[in-house]
């Protein structure tokens, strides 16, 4: 069983910080981002491989930062690759769901695969979901409530069944189907997996994950995480400011 983290982008909205260093690997109360998602992987039963995307301008920085991880991971029997996928810049970059088809080409079979954008950091256990999707043969989609109609307007919203089969992932509904979000955290079993690259053939493929999610529940069961938990997702400088603010104080999962 393998994770693949997509991170890829370039994070114009947090220029110049990120001119020249990957968001994944700013520091965020006295340790990268990354760090904290590395944390919990390391212990997960069954998960051999981490693999991990990146951009040609920021592969140096993910390399060296792999470095740092190279005795834990041996000690727990896991690997971490770093691929570049040989991008300059905003305007020539994949997109997330090309960088994961880019990862999937590269490697020699499919496998059960957790994927997951890194520059989340997730408030809760990741390991629930883990023995869930190791022992039941589903594909899942991460579910975190939200409650505020501002933001469920802004993200993507899931339409489920009274099972948790996801139905339908609505994005940025003006009438939200349901308080259930979907960031970018998917389990995928390898029937799901084949249908990236057909995904990536239509016309209007677009390159948010969630757009792919939306075309798999239609062809393949996928069923939802409810986790009671919050995240920080480091995708402006607010939220940066604000992670690293709660987090000089706060542990970073909450239980």
């Amino acid at each position: 069983m393998r994770t693949i983290l997509l991170c890829a982008g370039f994070a114009t909205r947090m220029y110049p910080l990120t001119k020249d260093f990957p968001k994944p690997l700013l520091e965020v109360a006295g340790k990268p981002v990354l760090d904290y998602l590395l944390d919990q992987l390391i212990d997960l039963p069954d998960l051999r491989e981490i693999h991990l995307v990146s951009n040609a301008r920021f592969a140096r920085h993910f390399e060296a930062w792999q470095a740092d991880w190279r005795e834990r991971l041996v000690a727990h029997n896991k690997t971490l690759t770093v691929h570049d996928d040989g991008t300059t810049d905003n305007e020539n970059r994949l997109g997330a769901v090309a960088d994961l088809a880019f990862v999937l080409d590269r490697l020699p079979d499919l496998q059960p695969t957790m994927i997951t954008a890194g520059d989340n950091i997730f408030r809760f256990a990741l390991a629930p979901i883990w023995q869930d999707f190791r022992e039941n043969g589903q594909n899942y989609v991460l579910a975190l409530r939200e409650t505020r109609i501002e933001r469920l307007r802004r993200t993507g919203v899931l339409e489920l069944a009274e099972n948790d089969q996801v139905m339908k992932l609505h994005e940025k509904p003006q009438a939200p189907p349901s308080e259930w979000t979907a960031p970018a955290f998917y389990c995928l079993h390898p029937a799901a997996l084949r249908h990236v690259s057909d995904y990536l053939s239509q016309p209007n493929a677009q390159d948010a994950p969630g757009h792919f999610i939306a075309y798999l529940v239609e062809r393949e069961p996928v069923f939802a995480a409810k986790i009671a938990g919050t995240r920080f997702d480091i995708g402006s400088m607010q939220s940066y400011r604000e992670a690293n603010q709660i987090l000089q104080s706060e542990p970073a999962i909450v239980t």
